[in-house]
């Protein structure tokens, strides 16, 4: 199905399924323990050994030895399978690194051998045997001091735009800011590790992993073994979290891959926490730079934004000028992006990639202006609001109730309460309320589905769309329901598998809208095989309540199914839609902390998150989303951050003890508002993303915040105790 017209009124604006708070069809497995997640697979008739890695201890150069002996005579051990075994090979096309193969050592705890054996604990015991001999190089690991080496990167990456004459109107504007700020870099710590089960079969291999990304995976899979893809069978029902951080390939299913077939014997292999950190992907640091000219009455005539990020050679930037090419009014503009080389493990996505540390600084460079200009931050933000592309004003957005958001939220949050900085205190607590916008573009690619209607009346889906936590397994079942005019618990969805046609799978807030596009394809043509073998009007069919009806003839579905079934397959294309109409989803975000006037120790009271992202299929599975991104932007705003060996070209604090994420006693009651909003440009589904809109903005409504309490503003995450200290406002 090509998409390239807004939809129109579709069985799915019935609302009888989609759009209804239904829990989680997949719950109760997970619940329950009975949802195999990727190292959990088991088959009794297999002997599964297990491989543990062994990781680079320098950052960059080469190795010029290796000894294995000592690891091979190890208790258990079936086989030692090095980097030099198996020499050079193709990189995955979505790696900046290379995750296996030859000498040359581009970060460190890249994965160099992985060791086989009867048990966990005699691989992991072996594997500290291994011997390696190094010749070092030097490296650079502090974007500071590469940041003036930095480049502009080619123009595939869009690093730089320009509209009017910014120079001219920020030197002529009445009032300006002009700041720095800088965001850590930040690791995605899920739980779950990246874990992978490999079997071969004479000339095939099966794979169980925990992947966002199932033909991607297996793609760049067959690359680096240089084998067929068709060779290749991978799974990956449930996830454990991914965050971004399992949307590539990892070394984990090489490894499994490799020593399985080493020892001929189906291997588990699941990174160690440190690996996670080191080994994988991480949130890029930031320095971002941000000037803006306004007039007496807050309308903005000039805005910059400059950035500058890190990564490995060939690697990417971390996009964080793109809200601010679209968010806010303004004639004259100037965004650039530089990229420095680093050679720290591979810079990559983490949620919100762009947005979620662009809107860390841009949201306070905003609240910044407005107290400059003497206007409340709310009505600052209003008034600054663009209905069209403030880059190419032809292009109008396709739905934009960000005026909304903020209306709202300020009334149900009791924003007039909030005082001047410094001015409201509760005991030894000093009291601040902060608020900061929500963006995230509409992002759609093409998904694919197949559905099966058997002789029972059951409908089931296969598609490889992931669900790492949240919900697709349910909406999904939602919108054949919907489409198929039966109750939901008459759908199976079977998610995950390399089998089943190719999905968008999970990433960048495009996963739902585009895999339940899918299925709505599928079930247009699974409609019209029924209505063909029926010999019914397809124009005036109904499907409902179990039957199809056309006319004065009614069947059960079952029996229109017939002994054999019937399928219907399709894959959702996408046309210029997105050209003509800058697809974007907006929000709100409202914080009030408390920061404790003697330590400095803060502390968030409330959260409130108001969203316009299009039609919300499940309000359950979107609020999941919601408070869980909220969650993470309170971490990212007051305690997450990699810190830097700086000589050694590492990250130190690589486990969940010392990387500090938010937990249960940081988060206190959350709220989360969705405008009521269809958007018939976005998909046949009218509906957006959602999960990452709600991390985008939090941490600035958390700074904003702390800054209304004490009177004193961090421009550097994380909001540590140590940067508001010296500047609290004397015991009293």
């Amino acid at each position: 199905m090509q998409f390239d017209t807004p939809a129109t009124t579709n069985p799915i604006d019935n609302l009888k399924v989609v759009g209804q708070p239904i829990h989680r069809i997949d719950g109760q497995l997970k619940t329950t323990g009975r949802a195999m997640y990727a190292y959990e697979w088991h088959d009794p008739n297999m002997s599964y050994a297990y491989g543990y890695p062994v990781g680079a201890a320098i950052a960059k150069g080469r190795i010029t030895s290796m000894d294995v002996s000592a690891a091979k005579k190890a208790a258990g051990v079936l086989a030692v399978v090095t980097t030099l075994d198996i020499g050079e090979r193709k990189k995955g096309r979505f790696n900046t690194a290379k995750l296996f193969g030859g000498d040359e050592v581009q970060h460190y705890h890249q994965a160099i051998a992985v060791v086989v054996a009867e048990t966990f604990e005699q691989a992991r015991a072996a594997a500290s045997l291994v011997k390696v001999d190094y010749a070092e190089e030097k490296g650079a690991f502090d974007l500071g001091q590469a940041k003036d080496s930095a480049v502009k990167p080619d123009e595939s990456q869009q690093p730089d735009t320009a509209v009017g004459d910014f120079d001219s109107a920020f030197r002529s504007a009445p009032v300006t800011v002009d700041a720095s700020y800088t965001t850590p870099d930040q690791s995605h710590a899920m739980m779950e590790p990246h874990a992978s089960i490999a079997a071969w079969n004479g000339d095939e291999v099966t794979v169980w992993t925990s992947s966002q990304m199932i033909d991607w995976w297996r793609s760049d899979l067959a690359t680096t073994l240089d084998i067929d893809k068709e060779k290749i069978h991978l799974m990956s029902p449930f996830i454990g979290g991914g965050f971004g951080g399992k949307l590539f390939l990892r070394a984990d299913a090489v490894l499994a891959v490799l020593g399985a077939r080493a020892v001929k014997r189906p291997v588990k292999v699941a990174l160690p926490r440190p690996f996670m950190m080191n080994n994988t992907t991480h949130r890029p640091a930031t320095i971002q730079r941000i000037r803006i000219g306004a007039e007496r009455d807050g309308k903005i005539t000039a805005i910059a934004h400059e950035s500058w990020s890190g990564d490995l050679p060939g690697g990417g930037l971390e996009t964080a000028v793109n809200q601010t090419r679209l968010l806010y009014a303004g004639a004259n503009r100037m965004t650039a992006m530089r990229l420095a080389t680093l050679h720290l493990p591979e810079g990559n996505a983490m949620r919100a990639p762009g947005e979620a540390p662009g809107l860390m600084a841009l949201e306070i460079a905003i609240d910044e202006i407005a107290e400059k200009v003497g206007i409340d931050p709310v009505q600052f933000r209003i008034v600054n609001d663009t209905q069209v592309d403030p880059e190419k004003p032809q292009r109008p957005f396709s739905q934009r109730n960000l005026v909304g958001c903020l209306t709202l939220g300020a009334e149900r949050f009791g924003w007039r309460e909030r005082g001047k900085p410094g001015s409201r205190r509760d005991g030894s607590w000093l009291v601040g309320m902060g608020v900061a916008v929500a963006f995230r573009n509409n992002l759609v690619l093409p998904s694919g589905a197949r559905v099966k209607l058997d002789r029972e009346g059951v409908v089931t889906v296969e598609t490889d769309m992931t669900d790492i936590g949240t919900g697709s397994y349910t909406i999904i079942a939602q919108t054949a329901a919907e489409m198929m005019g039966v109750t939901i618990d008459k759908v199976a969805v079977q998610l995950g598998d390399s089998r089943f046609p190719v999905s968008a799978g999970s990433g960048g807030q495009f996963g739902a809208n585009s895999s339940t596009s899918g299925v709505y394809a599928a079930c247009v043509k699974l409609r019209e095989a029924i209505a063909k073998k029926l010999g019914f009007n397809s124009e005036d069919i109904v499907f409902e309540n179990g039957e199809v009806r056309s006319g004065n003839r009614s069947v059960p579905l079952a029996e229109a199914a017939g002994p054999d079934g019937l399928v219907g397959e399709d894959t959702i294309k996408w046309g210029e839609l997105t050209e003509t109409h800058q697809q974007s989803t907006f929000g709100a975000h409202f914080v009030e902390v408390g920061v404790d006037i003697a330590t400095g120790e803060s502390r968030i009271r409330r959260m409130l998150a108001v969203c316009a992202a299009g039609r919300i299929l499940n309000p359950i599975t979107a609020r999941s989303q919601v408070i869980g991104a909220m969650t993470m932007g309170a971490g990212g705003a007051l305690s997450e951050e990699l810190a830097v060996d700086t000589r050694r070209g590492f990250f130190v604090n690589h486990d969940l003890a010392s990387y500090e994420v938010a937990v249960h006693a940081d988060i206190p009651h959350q709220e989360v508002i969705f405008m009521d909003e269809t958007d018939p440009m976005s998909s046949p589904m009218k509906a957006k993303g959602v999960g990452e809109l709600g991390l985008c903005g939090v941490a600035a409504a958390i700074a904003n915040a702390v800054y209304n309490a004490t009177g004193v503003r961090v421009r550097h995450y994380p909001l540590t105790l140590d940067k508001l200290i010296g500047g609290l406002p004397d015991v009293a």
